[in-house]
C-alpha cells in the first residue's frame, strides 16, 4: 500500500506544508494497519518518531470519506498538559478540514463544553477522570454524543498498565460503548512497552477484536548518557584514585566551578552544567523537588546570577505548570525546570539540550521517557544522571556500604542496552478498591437498578474477571448496612445518603490515592497545594520557595502565606515506588560482574568499585544471608518490591517462631536486617521446607490486620482488602520461587 497516496488530499497538503520528504517508519506502518485491518491497532516507537500523526493521519483520513454522526474519535490521556500540548497541534491539522478539536477537562471553557453537547463532532480529548465524570453527570447524553463513536486513541497507554487508573480507564471504555451502542476500534500509543503482546492483550480486553502491533524499522537510536556519583560532602570516592587507570569516560564539557563554597557537591554540578542552556532536572519526589528547586535558586542567588531554575510538580497551580511548560517550548529559553514525573510524558518541550537525573527512577519506562523527553529536533538523547549519597559511617552494616541508586541506575540502562527490557503490564489482581468505585459510579449514573443488573453491569466488566459473585455479594450487603447504597421497596439498589456525600466530591473522579490537601494562596495569586499544614508562624516550601505562613483557614482548607528567604524541606504525602524482580536482579549482576560501564563519570567508576569490594568480601555474590555478628543477620533477596514485601511477612509470620527471629528491619526493596536464633544452614533449612508447604497466602496477612492498599479500600469489607492484598499485591510465587533456590551457596 503507496499510505501517502491513501491519505486524503488535507493531509496531503499538511504533510507538504510541513516540509516533509517523506514519510516514517511508523506512519508508513500505522497507516497500513488502520486502513488494512479493523483491528484495534498499539503503536510503539520511540519519543518524537510521530506516533501521534502516524494515528491521526488515517483516521482523519477514513473520517473524510465518511463522516460521522457523532463524536468520531475520543483520545485519551493521562495528563491535562499533554492533552494541551496535543491540541494545539491537532487543531492546526484539523482546522481546514473543519474537523471539531475539543477538550473536557477541569481546565477546559464550560462554553466549549455547552457547544459540544449541543453539536457533538470531531475529536474529544479528556482525560480518565473527566470521562468518569461525563459517564456520571452526562449519562443521558452518552448516546447523542457517541453513539458513532469510531475510534478511541490511548496515549501513553504503558502509564495505565500497572495500577488502578489503567483498570478503570479501560472500566470506562466498556461502560461508554456499551451506553452509547458504539464499537469503536482502539489505538494504543506508547514510546515504552517491554511486551508489546500482553499489551496489545491489554488494549484489547472486551473490545471483541484483536489487536495488530505493527513492525517496521525505527531507525537507530543515540544517547548522550553519563552517570556520576556525589557523597555530600568531601571526599569524594575518586579521591587519592588513579584516574587515568580509568580505561574511558563520556566526554562532557568543562563547566566553570562557580558553585558555591559550602554547596553540595551533586546540586552544585547540575548548577554549573546547566548553565545557558535549557534542561529539565528530573526528581523521583514532588519534596525532592521542592529542594532542589530551592537549593539552585539559592546558588543564583549567592553567585549574583539572574534565577534560570523553574518548577514543575502535580501540587502546583495550573497557573505553575503552565509558565514553565510555556518557557520549555521557547526553543531560544535558558532556563530549567525541577520537575517529577509531571513533565515525563510526552508533551513535546521543543528544543531541549540536556536531562539530568537525580538519583534512579523506580522503572526502566521512567528512565525511557525521562530520556526521551530529549533528542528532538534531530539531536541525540542526552540524560545525566547525579547520584548521591551521605557517607557511611564506620560502624553502619554492611547494607549501608552499598550505593543502591547509583547500581539501580546502571542496571535500569543496561536491562534495556542487553534486553530491551521494559516493565510488563499487572496482571492477576483483585481490584475491590475499583470494584466499589465503578459500582458507585454506576448507580450514580443509571439510577435504581437490582442487585442482578447491577451485577451484570459492573461484573462483566473485563477487568473485574478475578472477583466472583459471592465477593460481590459480601460487597453490597457491606454497602447496604453502611449506608452507601439504599434498598428501596421495590428491592432496587441507589446511592444512600453517605454514598452521595462520597460520589458528588470531584474528588471520586479520581482513582489514585490522593491526600487532603490545602490550598496555598499569596495576596491573590494562588501558589498550589500541600498536606499538613504548619502552625502560623511556621514556614513551608512550595514553588521552589520558601513562605511564611501567615494564616491557616481549615474549614476552606486554604493557607495564606508571605515569600521569604531561606531553605527548608517540603512534604506533600507518601511517594511508594514499584520495583520489578529483573532489576533487582540486574542490580546484583552489576556487582558481581567486572564490566565497566563507558557512561560512568570518575567518582562513579571508584564508588562502583568500592561497592564491588563490599560485595565480594561479604561473600553477597555466593550467598543471600550475611552474617553481622552475634545473633544479627542481613538478608539480600534481589527481590522487586512486591515479592520483596511477600517475604518479609513469610520469614516473620510462617517461618518465624522456628527461626527466632526478632527486630526484623526491611530497607525495601533491597535487604532486611534481623536476628535469629539458628545458625545459617539451619536457616536455609527451614525457610526451604515451609516454601514448600502449600498455604493460603492469606497466612501472610497479620491478625488484625486490614492493608489498605488503594483509594476506596476504606469503603470495601475487611475480608476483601485482606483478600486482595494477598492474592493481588504479595507476589507469592516470585518469592517462593527465590526461597527455594537458595541452598547457602548461591543467591
Amino acid at each position: 500500500m503507496n499510505v501517502f497516496e491513501r491519505y486524503a488530499p488535507f493531509i496531503q497538503d499538511y504533510i507538504y506544508r510541513s516540509g516533509w520528504k517523506c514519510l516514517r517508519g511508523v506512519q508508513n506502518a500505522a497507516g497500513e494497519a488502520i486502513f488494512g485491518t479493523d483491528q484495534n491497532v498499539l503503536l510503539t516507537a520511540s519519543t518524537a518518531s510521530g506516533k501521534t500523526e502516524a494515528a491521526f493521519f488515517p483516521i482523519l483520513t477514513l473520517l473524510e470519506e465518511e463522516p460521522s454522526e457523532s463524536i468520531a474519535v475520543l483520545y485519551i490521556a493521562p495528563l491535562k498538559a499533554l492533552i494541551n500540548d496535543q491540541f494545539g497541534r491537532l487543531t492546526e491539522l484539523c482546522e481546514e478540514e473543519g474537523i471539531a478539536v475539543n477538550r473536557w477537562h477541569g481546565d477546559a471553557s464550560q462554553t466549549a463544553k455547552r457547544k459540544l453537547l449541543r453539536k457533538p463532532r470531531g475529536i474529544l480529548q479528556i482525560t480518565p477522570e473527566s470521562l468518569e465524570s461525563l459517564l456520571i453527570n452526562k449519562h443521558m447524553e452518552i448516546p447523542s454524543m457517541f453513539h458513532d463513536l469510531r475510534f478511541i486513541v490511548i496515549d501513553e497507554i504503558h502509564s495505565l498498565l500497572r495500577a488502578d487508573r489503567g483498570l478503570q480507564t479501560f472500566c470506562l471504555i466498556e461502560r461508554l460503548c456499551r451506553t452509547a451502542g458504539c464499537n469503536p476500534r482502539r489505538i494504543g500509543l506508547s514510546a515504552t512497552i517491554g511486551n508489546p503482546e500482553e499489551a496489545g492483550k491489554f488494549l484489547a480486553a472486551g473490545s471483541g477484536r484483536g489487536t495488530v502491533i505493527p513492525k517496521f524499522e525505527g531507525g537507530s537510536e543515540v544517547w548522550r548518557l553519563s552517570m556520576e556519583h556525589f557523597y555530600t560532602t568531601d571526599p569524594q570516592a575518586d579521591e587519592d584514585k588513579d584516574i587515568s587507570a580509568i580505561e574511558e569516560t563520556p566526554v562532557i564539557e568543562e563547566a566553570t566551578d562557580t558553585a558555591p563554597a559550602a554547596a553540595d557537591p551533586g546540586i552544585g554540578y547540575i548548577f554549573e552544567h546547566t548553565r545557558g542552556k535549557k534542561c529539565l532536572v528530573f526528581t523521583n519526589s514532588r519534596e525532592e523537588c521542592e529542594s532542589v528547586c530551592q537549593s539552585l535558586r539559592q546558588y543564583c542567588e549567592v553567585t549574583h546570577e539572574p534565577d534560570r531554575f523553574l518548577i514543575h510538580h502535580g501540587n502546583l497551580s495550573a497557573a505553575y505548570r503552565e509558565s514553565a511548560e510555556m518557557d520549555m517550548k521557547d526553543d531560544d529559553s535558558t532556563m530549567s525546570v525541577c520537575a517529577t514525573a509531571t513533565l515525563e510524558l510526552g508533551i513535546d518541550i521543543g528544543r531541549l539540550e540536556r536531562a539530568f537525573q537525580i538519583d534512579a527512577p523506580f522503572t526502566v519506562s521512567g528512565f525511557l521517557q525521562r530520556m526521551g523527553r530529549t533528542g528532538r529536533r534531530g539531536d541525540p538523547s542526552e540524560m545525566w544522571f547525579v547520584m548521591r549519597e551521605d557517607h557511611p559511617e564506620a560502624r553502619d552494616m554492611i547494607g549501608r556500604f552499598v550505593p543502591w541508586y547509583l547500581v539501580q541506575g546502571i542496571a535500569l540502562v543496561q536491562l534495556y542496552i542487553e534486553e530491551r527490557f521494559v516493565e510488563p503490564p499487572r496482571t492477576g489482581r483483585y481490584p475491590y478498591s475499583l470494584l466499589y468505585h465503578q459500582t458507585m459510579s454506576t448507580l450514580a449514573s443509571q439510577g435504581e437498578m437490582t442487585p442482578a443488573e447491577l451485577a451484570s453491569r459492573v461484573l462483566t466488566l473485563n477487568c473485574f474477571k478475578t472477583i466472583s459473585q459471592e465477593d460481590y455479594r459480601i460487597l453490597l450487603r457491606h454497602l447496604i448496612e453502611n449506608d452507601h447504597i439504599n434498598r428501596t421497596e421495590n428491592g432496587g439498589l441507589i446511592t444512600g445518603v453517605t454514598g452521595e456525600r462520597i460520589v458528588n466530591n470531584y474528588k471520586f473522579y479520581a482513582v489514585f490515592q490522593e491526600n487532603v490537601e490545602y490550598t496555598v494562596r499569596t495576596n491573590s495569586e494562588q501558589l498550589g497545594t500541600i498536606v499538613k499544614p504548619p502552625p502560623v508562624g511556621d514556614k513551608i516550601a512550595i514553588a521552589g520557595r520558601v513562605w511564611l505562613v501567615d494564616e491557616v483557614d481549615h474549614k476552606h482548607r486554604t493557607v495564606y502565606c508571605t515569600l521569604v528567604k531561606g531553605k527548608i524541606p517540603a512534604y506533600f504525602g507518601d511517594v511508594a515506588g514499584d520495583i520489578h524482580t529483573r532489576i533487582l536482579e540486574r542490580m546484583y549482576g552489576v556487582l558481581n560482574e567486572e564490566k565497566q560501564y563507558p557512561y560512568l563519570m570518575p567518582h562513579a567508576v571508584f564508588r562502583l568499585q568500592d561497592a564491588r569490594d563490599v560485595f565480594r568480601k561479604s561473600n553477597m555474590a555466593e550467598k543471600p544471608l550475611i552474617h553481622l555478628g552475634g545473633k544479627m543477620w542481613a538478608l539480600f533477596p534481589w527481590l522487586g518490591s512486591y515479592a520483596f514485601l511477600a517475604l518479609e511477612r513469610f520469614l516473620k509470620l510462617r517461618c518465624g517462631k522456628r527461626l527466632g527471629i526478632k527486630g526484623l528491619n526491611p530497607f525495601r526493596p533491597y535487604y532486611m536486617e534481623f536476628t535469629m536464633n539458628v545458625e545459617e544452614a539451619e536457616f536455609y533449612e527451614i525457610v526451604r521446607e515451609e516454601a514448600q508447604k502449600e498455604f493460603d497466602p492469606l497466612e501472610l496477612v497479620y491478625p488484625n490486620e486490614v492493608p489498605v492498599f488503594e483509594k476506596y479500600d476504606e469503603y470495601v469489607p475487611d475480608e476483601l482488602i485482606r483478600k486482595g492484598f494477598a492474592y493481588g499485591v504479595l507476589d507469592i510465587e516470585g518469592m517462593k520461587k527465590r526461597v527455594l533456590s537458595w541452598n547457602g551457596e548461591q543467591k
